[in-house]
């Protein structure tokens, strides 16, 4: 089991060239709070702190390979749609002001599923990011304030696209790439579309 790589170094330099861009839209969200955490009051989006090119670079493509990720360890299940689950195997601080979350999506029903949904329901962040996973959210219910997975401004995300249909029995790697919460937040909601919401302990 391998995570695809689903960026290149390109696309993360127009990343991070384009991070004041970011930060702006994202802070003009955050007085209007950002909606509603599932089974909580307000939350409000939050923009990342802005690294350095070189230090962005290489860290996406260390999470693109998938190293340091032990397909053993469980942190989180979260149960889906038709008999989808997802495990998650690694919530992660990165260098620069990340936090990395990886795992995969296994099909325990009968029959194949795709990601309809995952995407989230913002049409230009769906046909930017074709069958991807980022529609994920995380809630920081201490901070009150949601985190949204990263994107460029041509809405491209920081996180596994193209994920072929699952036929029963199989299972697709995924990651996706936040806005690091305060080092204070330990602990996190983490929603994927179609998936029922589960409780993240985030590594330093």
């Amino acid at each position: 089991m391998s995570i695809r790589r689903t960026t290149t170094t390109r696309r993360m330099m127009a990343a991070v060239a384009m991070t004041a861009t970011i930060t702006l839209a994202l802070a003009g969200c955050g007085e209007d709070g950002g909606g509603q955490a599932q089974g909580e009051g307000s939350a409000a989006p939050s923009a990342p702190a802005s690294p350095s090119t070189e230090d962005k670079g290489e860290q996406q493509e260390d999470t693109a390979a998938g190293e340091n990720v032990d397909p053993d360890v469980k942190l989180a299940e979260a149960r889906g749609e038709r008999g989808l689950k997802l495990v998650v195997h690694q919530v992660k601080r990165d260098a620069g002001g990340f936090l990395t979350v990886q795992g995969e999506v296994v099909n325990e029903g009968d029959g194949t599923r795709n990601t309809a949904g995952w995407g989230g329901q913002e049409s230009s962040v769906v046909a930017k990011n074709p069958n991807s996973v980022a529609g994920a959210t995380l809630v920081d219910k201490v901070g009150k304030k949601r985190y949204y997975v990263l994107r460029d401004t041509d809405s491209r995300c920081l996180c596994t696209t193209a994920i072929a249909p699952l036929p029963q029995g199989k299972s697709a790697a995924v990651f996706m790439q936040f806005p690091a919460p305060p080092a204070t937040t330990t602990e996190v909601d983490f929603t994927l579309p179609t998936f029922a919401t589960t409780s993240l302990k985030i590594s330093e």
